[in-house]
């Protein structure tokens, strides 16, 4: 069967826009799963992937001949695309209807390249249909983030005594939260009457047991400095 040749349309920004959604199109056919950025100011138009594991990628087209290839403008503006831009270039020849799959490390500084879909040996054309590079990028096997306030420390357990700590100090709103839960006085020394906070000494489920424990620590870090509250007169 003869391979069905695209109309060509001729304004570049709506020629760009269809190649986005022909790309769409195309790799969702294949099996990836794609997602396009709210805005423009991006340097990728699209991630390919899924959650924890996306390659981003900045799609190109050209109508330009040149010989017996096509030649593709690659770059952002009249400046080549930084290192990091991108991790893939989808460039589509539109004549020949011939998408190409390029690592973006292969374009690096580069403004623009030429296309040869006619020929088998040309530079490019390994990468020519290479949908399963996508796939193996986005699929692929990795060591996952942990870096993530999610994954906590690195055993895998989130890191309850930061969170606790931080709760303290709102709590609490003053500068003894801070001493009580670094058991360090106001001089900067250790303060061996005031240990430092610890959560499992108050079971966590009772939030009534947690505030008494905290004010109780409050008003003897108080007592201890010859500290009184403040007064403050009550609304009628």
């Amino acid at each position: 069967m003869k391979k069905r040749k695209p109309k060509i349309i001729q304004d570049k920004k709506l020629r760009g826009e269809w190649a986005e959604s022909v790309f769409m199109e195309r790799a969702t056919q294949h099996g990836l799963a794609v997602s396009k950025p709210w805005g423009e100011m991006n340097s990728y138009d699209f991630v390919v992937g899924k959650s924890g594991r996306f390659v981003s990628l900045q799609v190109k087209s050209t109508t330009a001949e040149l010989g017996d290839g096509y030649l593709c403008t690659v770059r952002g503006g009249h400046k080549a695309y930084r290192a990091g831009s991108f991790d893939f270039l989808a460039a589509y020849a539109v004549p020949a209807d011939s998408w190409y799959i390029i690592p973006a490390e292969l374009i690096r500084g580069k403004k623009s390249l030429t296309l040869y879909p006619n020929s088998r040996t040309a530079k490019y054309e390994k990468y020519r249909e290479a949908w399963n590079l996508l796939k193996e990028a986005s699929e692929g096997g990795g060591e996952e983030l942990d870096s993530h306030p999610s994954k906590g420390a690195k055993g895998g357990a989130a890191n309850e005594t930061t969170d606790d700590s931080s709760h303290l100090s709102k709590t609490t709103k003053g500068g003894p939260a801070n001493e009580l839960r670094s058991g360090q006085a106001s001089g900067g020394a250790a303060d061996e009457e005031s240990p430092a906070f610890t959560p499992g000494s108050v079971h966590p489920g009772n939030i009534e047991q947690r505030m008494e424990w905290v004010a109780n620590r409050v008003r003897s870090w108080m007592e201890r400095r010859n500290l009184r509250p403040e007064k403050r007169d009550e609304e009628g």
